[in-house]
């Protein structure tokens, strides 16, 4: 198998490393970074629950391979907190019960982050868009979309 030098950087910190030229972002992410937050559900990008950004963009790292990732920025879930403060989609997901097994929620998380960089004050219904592609067997979306308005209030108001 081919390998290839990649250097990524993860949450703004810069991670290097030889991987095999199939190698998956989210196994890399997982096993090389050591950042296990981003979660493997079907490797089908069918679930949402590997959804990490990618320069600023969400996508869902089970179909996406390392070596498409070589230099160039990846945010995850770990990346939302920063010194020592909840962001405020994490805050949203605390304040609102926007999780019951927190399987999708870091994919969620991702993706209602990347709203809200482009839509500081989404609707409902663009909440609900913006999640489509990651799903969720327990909550029934309610509580998630009530997070991400919740954070796109506080976004506002600081």
């Amino acid at each position: 198998m081919a390998k290839h030098d990649v250097r990524i950087q993860v949450n703004g910190a810069e991670q290097r490393s030889e991987v095999d030229s199939r190698l998956l972002l989210v196994h890399f992410l997982r096993e090389v970074a050591g950042l296990t937050g981003t979660h493997i559900g079907c490797d089908t990008t069918h679930c949402g629950a590997c959804t990490v950004l990618l320069d600023g963009r969400p996508v869902k790292s089970c179909t996406v391979l390392a070596v498409q990732a070589d230099g160039r920025e990846v945010m995850t879930v770990e990346g939302l907190e920063q010194n020592g403060a909840l962001h405020p989609i994490q805050e949203g997901f605390f304040q609102e019960h926007g999780l019951q097994c927190g399987y999708c929620t870091p994919g969620m998380m991702m993706t209602g982050y990347a709203l809200l960089e482009d839509n500081p004050d989404p609707s409902e219904a663009e909440i609900r868009r913006a999640i489509s592609g990651n799903l969720c067997r327990c909550t029934g979306y309610v509580n998630i979309v009530k997070s991400v308005q919740h954070a796109a209030a506080a976004k506002r108001a600081s």
